[in-house]
């Protein structure tokens, strides 16, 4: 993708805050001194059969944007691929998950687009707001910060289970639950906190993500790998070789950039890899601030969350998973 973006024009904007250039979560442009729009787009195809529920792990997808940037979602529009093989119905059902889960984020549905297509797929554009002084860029972790996950991992490779049929559905309801449950809660407790920067963990998964943070903010991030809140189910299929392709693209892109201690189990490294649905928010908090975050997160998250590293001065990789 950055091979495709280097060749296109360069917009110049005083009130531009955040455009493209930081591979940050969503573009902000500044209103006036009080407010900023927060911009972003995502859509994809379905990850779970029901069509209800595709359409609220799709919004939530497209929503948690807004909230890696410290915003609040305030207007959605619906993207939509659908076949004219398939009944209208499915899309109905589609539509309604992802309106319900938009009303659940407080924002409302304006409208969109569809267009036929061989094969469903569905999202949002998302116009939230934020205080210009207040963004929550992907620049901004500092050395001392830690680093605290908000939502456990696997979520990839369970998905590629289901796909298998290798789930039963005590995994199913726990795969949907995580991915439907918005960062809505996680991003509340470290605007009530103060953090330093953020980011979601989407389809590059931790490590993917975590390098953009690093290169963003001109650091050296540390994971540890022992630390990691991690789906228990998605280990032994991991063990089991059950890996999403866009694992190993991950790994192939990272290649050369990150530092990975060799005690390491290679399934802890797969599911570090492992490409997220609408996973959770990566934050870099001040070392004297975590704790109240913890506590924070411990009033407010539904999700299993922690401390899974530190940032560092800058060194010879972006990335050290110990």
């Amino acid at each position: 993708m950055a091979q495709v973006l280097c060749h296109l024009p360069k917009f110049n904007d005083s009130n531009l805050i955040i455009g493209a250039e930081t591979s940050d979560d969503a573009a902000v442009y500044r209103i006036d001194d009080e407010k900023a729009l927060i911009l972003t787009t995502d859509f994809f195809t379905p990850v779970v059969d029901d069509p209800y529920t595709f359409g609220q792990i799709a919004a939530a997808n497209s929503l948690s944007d807004v909230y890696a940037m410290g915003g609040r979602p305030v207007t959605a529009m619906n993207i939509v691929c659908f076949p004219t093989c398939l009944p209208l119905d499915v899309l109905t059902e589609i539509l309604k998950g992802g309106a319900d889960k938009v009303a659940e984020a407080g924002a409302i549905v304006i409208g969109g687009h569809t267009v036929e297509d061989d094969v469903p797929k569905f999202g949002l554009s998302v116009m939230g707001m934020v205080h210009p002084e207040k963004i929550a860029a992907n620049t901004g972790a500092k050395e001392g910060d830690y680093l605290i996950l908000t939502k456990p991992l696997g979520i990839g490779i369970i998905n590629t289970a289901i796909k298998a049929d290798l789930a039963d559905d005590e995994l199913r309801s726990k795969a949907i639950f995580n991915m439907a449950y918005l960062n809505k809660d996680a991003c509340e407790a470290m605007l009530e906190v103060g953090i330093n920067g953020c980011t979601d963990i989407t389809g590059f998964g931790l490590l993917g993500h975590a390098y953009e943070l690093a290169e963003g903010s001109n650091v050296t991030i540390e994971l540890w790998s022992d630390c990691l809140p991690i789906l228990e189910e998605s280990i032994d299929l991991a063990k089991m070789g059950i890996i999403p392709a866009g694992a190993y693209n991950n790994a192939k892109y990272l290649e050369g950039k990150i530092s990975l201690s060799k005690e390491i189990e290679q399934h802890t490294v797969d599911i570090m890899y492992d490409p997220q649905t609408s996973g959770g928010l990566l934050i870099s908090v001040s070392k004297d601030k975590h704790e109240a975050l913890m506590e924070k997160l411990k009033q407010k998250n539904k999700c299993d969350f922690a401390v899974i590293g530190r940032v560092k001065n800058k060194s010879n990789y972006a990335i050290e998973v110990l």
